[in-house]
């Protein structure tokens, strides 16, 4: 029984990185450096905290960005 939990854990992760990956595919990313990516990544998440305003504006820009998939 254990052994299938742990399985299914380490699919859920697998499937959760997948996703995120997709995000920088459709960021247009893909050809960065990782170095960079994580970079982005860190400092943006420094810049979000405590800052709504801030949070509100990149999720407005990333909810567009999944609104307009089928184009």
């Amino acid at each position: 029984m254990a052994k299938a939990m742990t399985s299914d854990a380490r699919k859920r992760d697998t499937r959760e990185k997948i996703e995120l990956g997709g995000l920088i595919v459709k960021a247009g990313l893909r050809y960065e450096k990782r170095a960079l990516l994580l970079g982005l990544l860190i400092d943006t998440g420094r810049r979000i905290k405590g800052d709504e305003t801030e949070r509100s504006r990149l999720t407005a820009i990333g909810a567009e960005a999944f609104g307009n998939e089928g184009e």
